[in-house]
């Protein structure tokens, strides 16, 4: 299970059925500002049942709405920018491996149905993000039922601002600009995980759904600081200290927000609220 994990941390939080438990949230506050913190999962089945009564409570609270990036259907503006940062026709994919990742990808290909000559022209990062989501929105999971669309429609239903820690494009560019070696680790990843099935995917969402952070942080952050560790710096570590700047920003101003982002962010040694701790901010359990 080398490398295991790493593609599940970027998209694949996804959530089962459960009535009692509730997924982690956290609270900043000063005198004159409240803050709320959620780790999301980007796709969930739409028949999907989870507690979500205190998620929409502090939605109603808040006048803003912080997400990792604010325009979640923007899909034609993505179009043009996979194709310039993740299409590289001139150098197959397959050239680019050696000989037991590319049987890997024959057989992974073959069991999922992607034709090869698809896959070939991309970037090993693109052909990661497209075998990673493929098999598990075949599997009933579509990013128009997460929870950032859930929370952005009641924003845009009560009249709050919708705002982002980054654009599509610069979440793209952090990807295109890791190193070969590191895309075919990212590639290499999903593999193991298409080879294993979802079961990790359903461990970690049924953590994510009962708040089990100890779970969470061991099936995702603790695999890919140790298994790729320039990947976890680039995709984790460095946005977590971008985004605690901006929440440092935004908690000297006033009023209520609620800040969404990706699980893997609020877990581990290097969360935001550890990132906000070396500020000197205080994060609270929910």
């Amino acid at each position: 299970m080398s490398r295991k994990k790493i593609a599940v941390t970027f998209a694949l939080f996804l959530a089962v059925a459960s009535a009692k438990a509730e997924p982690a949230m956290w609270v900043i506050k000063d005198a004159d500002s409240t803050i709320y913190l959620i780790g999301t999962m980007h796709l969930l089945k739409h028949d999907t049942e989870w507690n979500a009564e205190k998620v929409k409570k502090t939605m109603h609270e808040s006048t803003e709405l912080w997400l990792e990036v604010p325009d979640l259907d923007n899909e034609a503006a993505l179009a043009p920018l996979m194709m310039k940062l993740g299409v590289d026709p001139a150098h197959p994919l397959s050239s680019k491996l050696n000989d037991e990742q590319r049987k890997k990808l024959e057989k992974i290909a073959g069991a999922y149905g992607f034709p090869l000559a698809s896959l070939e022209p991309m970037q090993p990062w693109l052909a990661a993000v497209v075998l990673a989501v493929g098999p598990i929105m075949k599997a009933g999971y579509d990013p128009k039922a997460g929870v950032e669309r859930m929370l952005s429609a009641q924003a845009k239903a009560e009249g709050d601002k919708i705002r982002g820690f980054e654009t599509a494009e610069e979440q793209l560019q952090i990807m295109a600009g890791l190193s070969e070696a590191e895309q075919i680790a990212f590639l290499t990843s999903v593999f193991d995980d298409l080879e294993n099935g979802i079961d990790l995917v359903d461990k970690l969402a049924r953590a994510w759904i009962d708040g089990d952070l100890d779970t969470i942080t061991r099936l995702s952050v603790d695999d890919i600081k140790k298994e790729a560790p320039s990947v976890y710096e680039k995709f984790i570590v460095r946005r977590n200290i971008a985004w605690s700047e901006k929440i440092a920003g935004i908690l000297k101003g006033s009023g209520v927000q609620l800040i969404a982002v990706g699980a893997a962010h609020l877990v581990g040694p290097d969360s935001v609220q550890a990132q906000l701790a070396k500020r000197g901010i205080k994060v609270e359990r929910y």
